[in-house]
């Protein structure tokens, strides 16, 4: 039976995965509703598991050391509970060897290159090249569909990166940001955000990552 999350450990959660997010984002990030995610960062505040922050006109929130402490704490214990570990530990090592793929495509995207070996920003003239980069990605999303269905047989808060990727690689036929974009619900950032969910889930340092 799949297992589902407690609000708290997914508000907290949330901003986790967002790295700053406002409070509509955080709750809307697992569909609460806002007066309960309103509740919980509220605590979170007073407990200084999370601070708020400001960036011109931007203002939201970002975990704390202690935050981000406890919400890898609460992982591992839900993890424990659930009995979930190994199918997450297994979905971890089939998406390795996607994201380095992805990583490719991404940076083939955003980068051309020249035949002196030099680089230039990808201007999206070679039709032919976006094209195949596109079907890369393409590829990625079917495999990606299988591998979130068995993270979400175990943990329900794991549903949806699948669909999200693939709305946003539908998206890039008439916006190319949404491959690479930083400020949308772009097919890199629903990807980061998903590796980041499972390295976070099962206790990963990402700057150790490589070694593993």
């Amino acid at each position: 039976m799949t297992h589902v999350s407690c609000s708290s450990l997914l508000a907290l959660h949330a901003i986790r995965l967002g790295g700053f997010v406002d409070t509509p984002a955080a709750a809307a990030r697992f569909g609460m509703p806002i007066g309960l995610a309103e509740s919980h960062l509220r605590d979170f505040r007073e407990w200084k598991w999370i601070s708020r922050f400001r960036f011109g006109t931007d203002a939201g929130w970002s975990l704390t050391e202690s935050g981000r402490a406890e919400n890898e704490r609460q992982l591992a214990d839900e993890l424990s509970q659930s009995g979930t570990k190994a199918l997450v530990e297994a979905a971890y090592r089939g998406f390795r060897p996607l994201n380095a793929r992805l990583v490719r495509a991404c940076t083939a995207w955003q980068l051309t290159v020249l035949p002196d070996g030099s680089m230039q920003e990808n201007d999206h003239g070679d039709a032919r090249e976006d094209g195949r980069i596109l079907t890369e990605l393409a590829g990625l999303a079917v495999e990606l569909a299988p591998l979130t269905d068995k993270l979400t047989e175990g943990l329900a808060r794991f549903s949806g990166y699948d669909t999200r990727f693939t709305a946003a690689l539908a998206r890039a036929i008439d916006d190319p940001d949404m491959i690479t974009g930083t400020s949308q619900d772009s097919a890199h950032r629903v990807w980061f955000e998903l590796h980041e969910d499972l390295i976070a889930t099962l206790g990963i340092d990402r700057a150790l990552e490589s070694s593993l």
